[in-house]
C-alpha cells in the first residue's frame, strides 16, 4: 500500500477549503434577496429573471475554462477565480438597477462555471495521488458549505447588519482562506501525476491536443454528457418541485411541503461524504448503476404510493442514487484519451449545466399539460437511464502514481515544473 506524500495531503485539505468556500459566497447571500429585492423596488418577475442570468454567464463562459487552466493551471485558476468571485458578490448589494444585477448575477455564473472546472481538474490531481476516490468527500463539502452560507445570511438578517457590510465581510474573510488555500495546491503540469498506464496509446500528457481525439472518445464525451444531464434532472426535481408535489399532489401542509427537498439534500449530502469508500469498495461503475435502480425505485415509490411518508423514503432514495453520479462522470471525462487538460470536465459541467437550466422548464410544461406526477416520471426515466448507461464508467478504484513516480511540489514559486 503506497503512503500518501504530505504535499498530497495539504493540497486535499487545501481542495476542500476551495470547494466550500465556492458553495459559501453565494449561498451566503441568498438569504438577503428578499431585502435587496425590496431595495430595488423589482417584481418577482424581475429578480427572477436577474437571478436566471446566473447560469446564462455561466452557460456561455464555461467553455474558457479549459484555455483558462492551461494558461494558468488549475490551482491559480480555482483560487484566484474565487477571490474575483468574492469582489462580483460583494458589489451586488450596491447595484443601483436591475440592469447592473442582472450583469453582475452573470459575471458570478461565468466565474463559478469556471471555477467548477478548475477545482474538479485539481481534485482528480490530488485523487490520483491518493490512488482512491476523495474527490466525493469535495462535493460533500461543497453541500456543507451551501448551508453554511445559508446560515452565515440568515443570522445577519436576524440580526439586521447591514446587507453591504455583511457581504463585504464574508467575501473578504472567504476570499483570504481561497488565497492561503493556493499556498498548499499542486504546482506542475495538469498531467503531472497521470500514469503511462491511464493512457497508453497516446503521445507525452504534456503533448495532449485535439488531434488525438477519436471518434470513440467523443461518443463517450456525448454519453457522458447525458448522465451529467440525468443527475441534474434528479436534483433539480426535488429543489424545484418536490414542495409542489407534496402540496398538490400528496396534500400536505405547507410546514411539510420543503421536506421533499430537505429529504433529498441530506441524502444527497451523507453520500457524498460516505461514498468514497464506498466507490473504493465497488468501483464508480457498480455504484452508478446500482444509484440509477434507487434513483428509479425511489421516485416509483414516491409517484406511485403518493403519501408523505413514501415521498421522503422515495426522494432520499434519489439523493443516495444521485450522490456520487456526478463526480464519477467529471472523473470518466477528465479521463478520457486524447483530450487536453480541462476539456472533458468543462463539457461535462456545461452539459450539466444546461440540464439544470432546461428540465425545470420541461417538467412545467408536462405538468401543465397533464399533471406534476406525470411528468416526474421522467425522473424514473433518467433512473434507468443512469443504470444503463453507467457501464462507460471508470469500472474501478484510480490508480495510484507508483511509488518512484515524481511528486509535485507545492507551495511557494521555488516549485519548479515537471520536467
Amino acid at each position: 500500500m503506497s503512503t500518501v506524500p504530505p504535499t498530497a495531503r495539504r493540497a486535499r485539505a487545501a481542495v476542500s477549503a476551495v470547494f466550500l468556500v465556492n458553495a459559501v459566497l453565494y449561498a451566503n447571500l441568498v438569504p438577503r434577496l428578499p431585502e435587496l429585492k425590496d431595495r430595488l423596488e423589482l417584481s418577482n418577475a424581475a429578480l427572477g429573471t436577474a437571478i436566471a442570468a446566473m447560469p446564462l454567464g455561466a452557460l456561455v463562459a464555461g467553455l474558457l475554462a479549459p484555455l483558462l487552466i492551461q494558461r494558468l493551471g488549475s490551482a491559480a485558476v480555482a483560487s484566484f477565480g474565487l477571490v474575483t468571485l468574492a469582489a462580483a458578490v460583494t458589489a451586488v448589494p450596491f447595484a443601483g438597477g436591475w440592469g447592473v444585477l442582472a450583469l453582475l448575477f452573470a459575471v458570478a455564473g461565468a466565474l463559478d462555471a469556471v471555477i467548477d472546472v478548475a477545482q474538479n481538474a485539481h481534485g482528480f490531481r490530488v485523487q490520483r495521488l491518493y490512488g482512491r476516490s476523495i474527490v466525493n468527500a469535495f462535493h460533500g463539502l461543497w453541500s456543507v458549505g451551501a448551508v453554511l452560507g445559508g446560515l452565515l445570511g440568515s443570522a445577519a438578517a436576524g440580526l439586521e447588519v447591514p446587507l453591504p457590510a455583511h457581504i463585504a465581510t464574508t467575501s473578504a474573510v472567504f476570499a483570504l482562506v481561497a488565497v492561503v488555500a493556493f499556498r498548499f495546491l499542486l504546482r506542475g503540469p495538469e498531467d503531472r501525476e497521470r500514469t503511462a498506464d491511464d493512457a497508453p496509446d497516446q503521445p507525452h500528457p504534456g503533448a495532449r491536443s485535439l488531434r488525438h481525439v477519436t471518434g470513440r472518445t467523443v461518443l463517450l464525451l456525448g454519453a457522458l454528457g447525458v448522465l451529467a444531464a440525468c443527475g441534474a434532472f434528479v436534483e433539480d426535481a426535488g429543489s424545484s418541485w418536490g414542495a409542489l408535489y407534496l402540496r398538490g399532489e400528496v396534500g400536505t401542509g405547507a410546514a411539510a411541503a420543503g421536506l421533499a427537498f430537505v429529504s433529498l439534500q441530506v441524502a444527497m449530502t451523507v453520500g457524498r461524504l460516505t461514498g468514497d469508500r464506498v466507490v473504493d469498495r465497488f468501483g464508480q461503475r457498480r455504484v452508478a448503476r446500482v444509484g440509477g435502480m434507487a434513483i428509479a425505485a425511489g421516485f416509483g415509490l414516491a409517484l406511485g404510493l403518493p403519501s408523505l411518508a413514501t415521498t421522503l423514503i422515495g426522494f432520499a432514495l434519489a439523493g443516495l442514487g444521485v450522490a456520487t453520479l456526478v463526480p464519477a462522470v467529471m472523473h470518466a471525462a477528465d479521463e478520457l484519451p486524447g483530450l487536453p487538460a480541462g476539456v472533458g470536465l468543462t463539457v461535462v459541467s456545461w452539459l450539466l449545466r444546461v440540464g439544470f437550466l432546461v428540465s425545470p422548464t420541461l417538467v412545467g410544461l408536462v405538468a401543465d399539460a397533464v399533471s406534476l406526477r406525470a411528468a416526474l416520471l421522467a425522473v424514473v426515466g433518467a433512473g434507468v437511464l443512469v443504470a444503463t448507461l453507467g457501464r462507460i464508467l471508470v469500472p474501478g478504484r484510480p490508480r495510484a502514481v507508483e511509488p518512484g513516480a515524481a511528486v509535485p511540489a507545492s507551495g511557494g514559486p521555488a516549485a519548479a515544473p515537471h520536467a
